[in-house]
């Protein structure tokens, strides 16, 4: 695996979140350093999924900061930013749920995945000419690049809804790379899958982190694959951080197995 790098590219400091009196996260603080795969996990209801919704922009945090250092060394806020905007610096995500264009062909959600970096407006979208003719050629290109990496060729004009749910799986992995992220959001990328689509997942999730540079910062409930995969475990329950370390430290500290497996108050010990 790639070893991580000193540059942090995405810092968490004391990030709340509330709604009504319910708190999903109560002063968060982790840092994503460039270059490592990053998995976070924690049991139903730790709070994982607003962690990626507050670093993507769906959700505002109450408190705290959540900063992004790109490439050339500037940082951005991203606490304060609209979804577009973050996404335009070079963070994707996949979601739990698929999100995608069921009704549209693979190739053509494909192509939105570059809705970010494409210009020329309305107008210029409506006249398929000239510079907006080359600038769609050009990003034709980049998404050719990703079909071909993601095995996807011979489902190109499929359309998405008719396709099994491992398949679409990988397409919303393909949208999001298409984006051509610094920071790789993964939310569940393994749910619902059998274990040979689950293999091939895994493999392409590597694959970006090793061969593209991308940075994967990852949720899963399957721990077998998050040990085998992550350089680093973050571990998070009821909305706060409980541990943050290798994978073996992670497995093998007391309060996680705790977290995950409950206590007997009877006997004070883990129960099974």
């Amino acid at each position: 695996m790639t070893d991580p790098q000193d540059r942090v590219g995405l810092s968490l400091e004391g990030v709340a979140l509330r709604f009504g009196g319910v708190t999903a996260l109560a002063d968060v603080t982790l840092d994503v350093r460039s270059g490592e795969l990053l998995a976070l996990i924690g049991p139903n209801g730790a709070g994982k999924t607003s962690i990626l919704n507050c670093i993507s922009g769906l959700y505002r945090p109450q408190s705290g900061t959540i900063t992004f250092t790109d490439a050339v060394g500037t940082a951005h806020a991203l606490h304060r930013l609209p979804p577009h905007r973050i996404a335009r610096l070079g963070i994707a995500r996949t979601f739990q749920n698929i999100e995608l264009f069921k009704h549209m062909t693979v190739l053509d959600n494909l192509m939105l995945g570059r809705h970010v970096h494409m210009k020329g407006g309305v107008l210029g979208g409506g006249v398929f000419w000239g510079r907006q003719r080359a600038v769609e050629i050009e990003h034709r290109v980049a998404v050719e690049r990703v079909i071909d990496f993601m095995n996807l060729e011979s489902i190109r004009r499929a359309t998405v809804g008719s396709l099994p749910y491992g398949r679409q799986k990988l397409v919303e992995l393909a949208r999001a790379l298409c984006l051509q992220p610094e920071i790789l959001l993964l939310d569940e990328p393994m749910a619902g899958m059998n274990s040979e689509e689950k293999e091939s997942m895994a493999r392409f999730i590597l694959d970006t982190h090793e061969e593209w540079g991308v940075t994967p910062f990852m949720i899963d409930h399957d721990m077998d694959v998050v040990m085998d995969l992550a350089d680093r475990v973050v571990v998070l329950d009821f909305g706060r951080v409980l541990a943050d370390g290798s994978p073996s430290e992670v497995r093998d500290d007391p309060r996680v197995v705790e977290a995950y497996l409950g206590v007997d108050p009877e006997t004070s010990r883990v129960g099974t």
